[in-house]
């Protein structure tokens, strides 16, 4: 595959993560692992868990395929046809959804975070963030479509741009707001937050219209309900919305859960995921994004070897930057947290928290980002049923695995993560397994190759940071120690890995840091 595209989406993803790693920061600075920023992060759950079902992951997989497709076989005016008619129909039935939010928020909430009323106007507070914050699905959807478009289109730079402008407009808006809202940063300054963050989901959406535009996209309202291509991405995007959103399903119910801990749980939970999702949307979207559109027009002009092949490259590329980063915060997860989130009224025992939880996600990072490539190659062959079923499974798994770690053995915040990696594992194996069933046979003996000499770069990454751990104490010392030492011992470890791929001679060392094709 052409990895030019990759890296470009790599490159604006990697901006988007960092600056919502930013706006991570900012939040626990400001208002500390306590019940606002606890009740901020419920009310921001509930339109993320519909953005993975209506919006960026299944919307798009749905669309990307019939839309390439489309493209491929009738050319760009009946493929902006179809766009219309999604985009109509989907506004049509957001708002709705969006209304149907706002009015019954309390119930929602109350419902999803029942271990909230045991603190006074936590309960209450959630609600009410939840109703500002509920329009964001509906521009998110949106943008979603204009993302597909465009990358179906061979855009890949600027729809991952976008959500870079998300996080950047929600860090300024937000922050300006919260300070005229409480100067002191005290409770009323939660909804400035909340409301930049719901401007720049806005500001997501409408950063892709002109360029949409200008490839000769011209918007208009319609709606053909008799359409067969319209008919086909509805068909896809059901089975497609629950696969995608099995993650946030699985996070609304580790929610539920936290949310009978400790006061503070549910943010060091947040910001322990928040550190999985960068290597997740760095390599394993980035990846999966240049990879669906190639996927899909194989799989419309039947060109099987073609598929497989472009689909192990994909796979190889995943294994080959989301172990080593697995690795990384596994074994520095204190360190890397403090330099992160300590400061101002974060504190060290929300580090110490939020440390164990990251251990446990790490787990099952390198699941996540493959599935994030695998999912939608079965959907591109149409057999969306096989994640579909998969994701329900792994969600009754979740729940199943979160009573027994929770309730019964009593493991807290590390019994939620471990749960999550467990079902992502498993939901892995079991998409694997299906690939190999439907697409080819997967284990080729040079895919197999690479992963073993990536297994082989992985072990001296291991020794490197455990070395590095003799001589580098990163917490023992002021703020520019904690900082610099966990950046030397990173990199450290980080040099180790990328040597040895040199030395192993591995293509996706040269395809992916230097833009060539592999």
């Amino acid at each position: 595959m052409s990895t030019k595209g990759t890296s470009r989406v790599m490159a604006a993803i990697g901006a988007s993560r960092v600056l919502g790693l930013i706006r991570e920061i900012l939040l626990n600075t400001f208002l500390g692992a306590g019940k606002e920023l606890d009740a901020l992060i419920a009310a921001f759950r509930i339109p993320n868990l519909l953005r993975d079902l209506f919006a960026e992951g299944a919307l798009s997989t749905a669309f990307v395929t019939i839309f390439s497709k489309k493209l491929a076989q009738d050319g760009k005016t009946s493929a902006f046809r179809l766009a219309s008619n999604v985009n109509t129909l989907l506004f049509v039935f957001l708002l709705l959804l969006v209304t149907a939010g706002i009015i019954f928020a309390d119930p929602l909430v109350r419902l999803l975070n029942p271990g909230f009323a045991t603190v006074p106007g936590k309960l209450e507070l959630t609600a009410e963030l939840t109703r500002i914050l509920f329009p964001f699905i509906l521009f998110l959807s949106l943008a979603a479509v204009y993302m597909g478009l465009l990358n179906s289109l061979h855009h890949f730079g600027l729809p991952a741009f976008a959500s870079a402008a998300f996080n950047f407009v929600s860090i300024t808006v937000g922050l300006l707001l919260a300070w005229m809202l409480d100067p002191t940063f005290g409770q009323r300054s939660v909804y400035g937050f909340a409301i930049g963050v719901l401007v720049g989901g806005l500001a997501q959406w409408l950063v892709m219209v002109p360029r949409a535009i200008s490839l000769g996209y011209q918007p208009r309202w319609l709606i053909v309900w008799n359409d067969p291509d319209l008919k086909k991405v509805l068909r896809l995007l059901g089975p497609a919305s629950i696969g995608a959103a099995a993650v946030q399903v699985n996070v609304m119910i580790n929610g539920f859960f936290a949310s009978y801990l400790a006061e503070g749980s549910v943010t060091c939970l947040n910001n322990a995921f928040r550190l999985i999702q960068l290597p997740i949307g760095l390599f394993g979207v980035a990846v999966a994004t240049v990879t669906l559109p190639h996927l899909a027009r194989h799989a419309a002009l039947d060109e099987k070897v073609a598929l497989r092949d472009r689909l192990l490259v994909g796979i190889r590329q995943t294994l080959f930057l989301t172990l080593p980063a697995a690795i990384g915060l596994f074994l520095l997860a204190e360190p890397i947290v403090a330099s992160i989130f300590q400061y101002g009224r974060f504190s060290s025992e929300s580090t110490a928290l939020t440390a164990l939880a990251l251990k446990g996600y790490s787990l099952g990072l390198v699941s996540y980002a493959c599935m994030k490539v695998v999912a939608p190659a079965l959907s591109a062959i149409d057999r969306p049923d096989i994640p579909l079923r998969v994701s329900l499974t792994g969600i009754f798994l979740n729940l199943t695995f979160n009573y027994i770690l929770i309730r019964v053995y009593n493991l807290g915040i590390l019994g939620l993560t471990l749960t999550t990696a467990s079902v992502a594992t498993l939901n892995i194996l079991q998409l694997a397994w299906a690939s190999h069933r439907y697409v080819g046979n997967l284990l080729e003996p040079h895919f197999l190759q690479g992963v073993g000499k990536i297994l082989l770069c992985c072990l001296a990454l291991i020794g490197a940071l455990l070395v590095g751990g003799i001589f580098i104490h990163p917490l023992g010392g002021p703020l520019s120690v904690r900082i610099s030492g966990t950046l030397i011992w990173v990199a450290f470890g980080v040099g180790a890995y990328f040597l040895s791929a040199k030395l192993l001679k591995l293509p996706d060392l040269p395809a992916l840091l230097r833009r060539q094709g592999s």
